[in-house]
């Protein structure tokens, strides 16, 4: 999705935040585990981790000072992340994941199932260990909507829906985590819910996932094929995507880009406040200048 190069040199900012929080990601799942080699070999592929590098950089941006509870709430981030997809390349049977055979390619599609099911057992077990029942809210809520936008998309398999109903199956399959990693953050470091981050993380995540259905298209991958039909096919109306649909998915992208950018103009110039504005343009390969 993002040129190598220039994500490395925004994440870079924050490497020695996402290595620690890597770390942590690595000590949660139990060694006793019968499948303990290939989850921790699973969670532990190499990854961009955007949605800790977003949360530190935004944090560092708002000059909050970065704990331990932190590290260990992105650590979860990233494992519901990755338990989603365990779960999803059982949905649309996928052998490989992170260049390496996916988890219910390697064993079975049940052994599959209960792995990713195990990673938010242990999700649930250590926010029950922190005792923040804040903290327990976002959570729950977020893996809610996840499932919910995943049903929404199978439900409408080969069918074009509203613009609405894409946009709210976005943000629960997608921008619900990117929010709940920015505002479970802050709660934890401001110690009170903050509107404000959570209108970041929202707007990040939608664009996020509009910027991947385009990318999608117009690389003729298979969403089409498999009866996923995201912007572009809303835009054209019909699953031959016309260069209508391709422009007006743009421009449904930049709308999002702007409000994210506009979430963070009232603060303070900085160098994270700077690589959040280049990390934006990272999706400028699809921008109408």
């Amino acid at each position: 999705m993002f040129n190598a190069e220039s994500y490395k040199k925004i994440s870079d900012i924050v490497r020695g935040d996402v290595e620690t929080t890597e770390k942590l990601i690595g000590k949660t799942v139990p060694e006793g585990n019968s499948l303990y080699e290939s989850l921790f070999d699973f969670v532990m592929a190499p990854s961009k981790r955007i949605r800790s590098v977003l949360t530190f950089l935004y944090l560092r941006a708002r000059g909050f000072e970065i704990n331990r509870d932190v590290y260990e709430i992105l650590a979860l981030v990233e494992l519901i992340h990755n338990a989603s997809l365990i779960h999803d390349d059982v949905i649309d049977n996928d052998a490989v994941r992170r260049n390496t055979q996916s988890i219910n390619a390697k064993f079975n599609n049940k052994i599959a199932v209960i792995s990713g099911d195990y990673l938010l057992a242990m999700v649930m077990k250590k926010l029950t260990d922190i005792g923040k029942i804040e903290l327990f809210k976002i959570f729950s809520k977020t893996i809610r909507c996840m499932c919910e936008g995943e049903l929404n998309q199978y439900i409408n398999l080969n069918r074009i829906t509203s613009l609405d109903n894409y946009i709210e199956k976005t943000y629960k399959k997608t921008g619900s985590l990117f929010e709940a990693a920015v505002t479970s953050a802050v709660f934890t470091v401001n110690g009170k819910m903050d509107e404000a981050s959570g209108e970041f993380g929202r707007n990040f995540g939608i664009a996020f996932q509009i910027n991947d259905d385009l990318e999608n298209v117009i690389n003729d991958s298979r969403d089409i094929a498999d009866g996923i039909y995201n912007a572009p096919v809303i835009f054209s109306g019909d699953k031959n995507i016309t260069e209508t649909g391709i422009e007006k998915t743009k421009i449904l992208l930049n709308n999002y880009l702007d409000n994210t950018r506009r979430c963070i103009e009232y603060l303070d110039d900085s160098v994270y406040k700077s690589m959040i504005l280049e990390l934006l343009d990272l999706f400028n390969g699809h921008r109408i200048n």
